[in-house]
């Protein structure tokens, strides 16, 4: 397997990690009761980091179908090289740092975070075009 699905397969993991976090806060924030109820009504308000770790869910759903597809043709056009390998690490490696800084709402340095992570895509796209 090349360095760019061994490190789409970690995005992956790190999108199920994404997910579990918000439910385990907001587990403690409902209580099981509640979750494991139909949820017909509105629960205890979302607390500001549930709330923070949702968006950063949000923003990865965002742009990890556009990075999955980049790398995957890559891979299938048999134009994965070093450039496209330097593009997943970026893409990776910028979407973990995201998270923290996200759920300790650190404004700036978070979006610098994913510009990294968006020219970690433009680079796996640069190779297909």
């Amino acid at each position: 397997m090349t360095i760019e699905l061994t490190l789409l397969a970690w995005t992956l993991v790190l999108a199920l990690i994404q997910v579990l976090l918000p439910a385990l806060l907001r587990n403690r924030e409902t209580g099981i009761a509640y979750n494991a109820s139909a949820r017909d009504k509105p629960g205890a308000p979302v607390g500001a980091i549930t709330g923070r770790l949702m968006r950063a869910q949000n923003n990865l759903f965002e742009t990890l179908p556009v990075f999955a597809a980049a790398v995957l043709i890559a891979h299938v056009a048999g134009r994965d090289d070093a450039q496209t390998a330097l593009g997943a690490w970026l893409y990776l490696i910028a979407r973990v740092a995201y998270v923290p800084l996200y759920a300790a709402g650190v404004p700036y340095v978070r979006s610098l975070v994913w510009v990294v992570s968006l020219a970690g895509i433009l680079l796996v796209l640069g190779r297909l075009i």
